[in-house]
């Protein structure tokens, strides 16, 4: 066995934060998606976070013969997708609704409706203008939003659309979003079960990698509008004891501490620490 912890007050600290700071707003096709994503995009998110650990890395067999380090530099986004599959097509089961995980399948809507907002749009905000994506998580998101938007193109299934000279991506058919992440899922394992260089180097080159200067100069220029930071950190607080003689009656919480003072004592203090346990 292994566990999967979600700190949950964490990431509803991140969701708090994000609101009313106008991201959603300025990248969001309308009204009716907005609302979607604040009545379910917390619960989703930490749903499809759930999904991608268990359901996606805690799955899978490789075949007979394949050891697991044959994909060499394309193994994490390829891991990393075959993870992310999982949860996008889980997270649309009616049995979701059925075991009480989450209210309605409108929740797996506004999941979807980030995920390929985010993939195609929203987190080329956190890459440099004319570079590549790097970061494996990352390369797994623009494949997959790329691909089901490539592949869904006849259908109609993702549509790209303009608006006052501002693009946005919007899903019109989430059944078949949905059976599109079942079909690259298929092939994402059958790559990762056999070991196929060839085929991962093709779906992360073609999907992965390379971003549309256009459209990234146009997120760049419309996220820098809005004055928002493009990461978020954390300052812990310290539990300090107050002492009656050598016995201790409370605990304070202290948060003087600035972000960088936290960092340096970190360093200060922790950093002969072994990086294995």
């Amino acid at each position: 066995g292994s566990k999967s912890v979600t700190i949950e007050n964490i990431t509803y600290a991140y969701d708090m934060a994000s609101l009313g700071n106008g991201f959603l707003e300025e990248f969001a096709w309308d009204e009716a998606e907005i609302e979607l994503h604040r009545k379910y995009g917390f619960l989703a998110g930490n749903l499809h976070t759930d999904l991608h650990e268990c359901l996606g890395h805690g799955s899978g067999q490789l075949a007979p013969g394949v050891v697991g380090d044959e994909l060499k530099q394309y193994g994490s986004a390829i891991e990393e997708s075959r993870a992310d599959l999982f949860a996008l097509y889980f997270i649309m089961d009616p049995q979701m609704v059925e075991l009480g995980i989450m209210p309605s399948l409108d929740a797996a809507k506004a999941e979807y409706n980030q995920y390929i907002r985010n993939g195609l749009l929203t987190q080329l905000t956190r890459v440099e203008l004319g570079k590549d994506i790097e970061q494996a998580h990352m390369r797994n998101r623009q494949l997959i939003a790329s691909w089901c938007y490539e592949k869904g193109k006849e259908e109609n299934v993702i549509e790209k659309r303009v608006r006052d000279n501002k693009t946005y991506f919007v899903i019109n058919d989430y059944d078949k979003l949905h059976n599109l992440f079942g079909v690259l899922l298929k092939e994402i394992q059958r790559i990762r079960s056999t070991g196929d260089f060839e085929a991962a180097k093709i779906l992360v080159e073609n999907y992965a990698v390379k971003v549309n200067k256009d459209i990234h100069t146009e997120v760049l220029e419309r996220f820098a509008k809005l004055n928002i930071a493009p990461y978020g950190g954390f300052v812990n607080p310290k539990m300090v004891p107050v002492l009656d003689g050598e016995r201790i009656v409370d605990v304070k919480i202290d948060y003087s501490s600035s972000y960088i003072d936290q960092m340096v004592e970190y360093s200060n203090s922790y950093a002969f620490l072994p990086i294995y346990n």
